[in-house]
């Protein structure tokens, strides 16, 4: 079953649509989406290496603009959309305790946000409703954005169709091994969020 799952994502990867899906998801994982754009950059740099970088820059620009929206959805629409948004992620209790770390490391946190599994539509909501430099708030979404999609093209870039043929011989262990790693992410959080 995970073989024929996986077969399925690497067809869907060599898509002649697939660049402008993984602009949209990599726009509106910004704002309110849970799947990040990862998930569609690289089965598509392992099908395509060539275009690793070209759809490192697709990634990099659609969450931008993505985090924008998320920006202005904080700055504009708060309290009829963005609340929603951020009930549905769990972070409505710990948003004050956010409030006041944003106030000490706006940037920094962006930054974090852009590259780290932090939920950086969160972030891009927050730091539009609590009213963050715009021009900081999109340079630090742009550098950090960039560092996280150029570096895993390059990083399977660099490992090239043996990448691919590594990860097909080990797929079951990888994926298990994702599933633990994003668990303890989680629980990382909770316990660093007191939740």
């Amino acid at each position: 079953m995970l073989q024929n799952m996986y077969n399925k994502v690497m067809q869907y990867a060599d898509h002649p649509r697939a660049e402008l899906v993984l602009f949209i998801v990599a726009f509106i994982e910004s704002s309110f989406f849970p799947i990040p754009p990862d998930v569609l950059l690289i089965p598509m740099v392992i099908v395509n290496f060539d275009r690793a970088f070209r759809y490192a820059l697709i990634a990099t620009v659609g969450s931008v603009l993505g985090g924008i929206a998320g920006y202005a959805l904080g700055f504009y629409f708060y309290d009829t959309i963005g609340t929603g948004i951020i009930e549905f992620y769990g972070a409505g209790d710990k948003f004050e305790t956010f409030r006041s770390w944003y106030a000490d490391y706006d940037v920094y946190i962006v930054a974090m946000a852009g590259i780290t599994p932090i939920p950086y539509k969160i972030v891009t909501i927050a730091s539009g409703l609590l009213n963050a430099h715009f021009t900081n708030f999109v340079l630090a979404s742009v550098v950090s954005r960039a560092i996280r999609f150029f570096l895993v093209a390059w990083l399977l870039w660099r490992g090239g169709p043996s990448l691919k043929g590594w990860i097909e011989h080990n797929l079951y262990p990888i994926t298990m091994a994702a599933g633990v790693v994003f668990i303890l992410v989680v629980v990382l959080f909770k316990v660093l969020l007191g939740g």
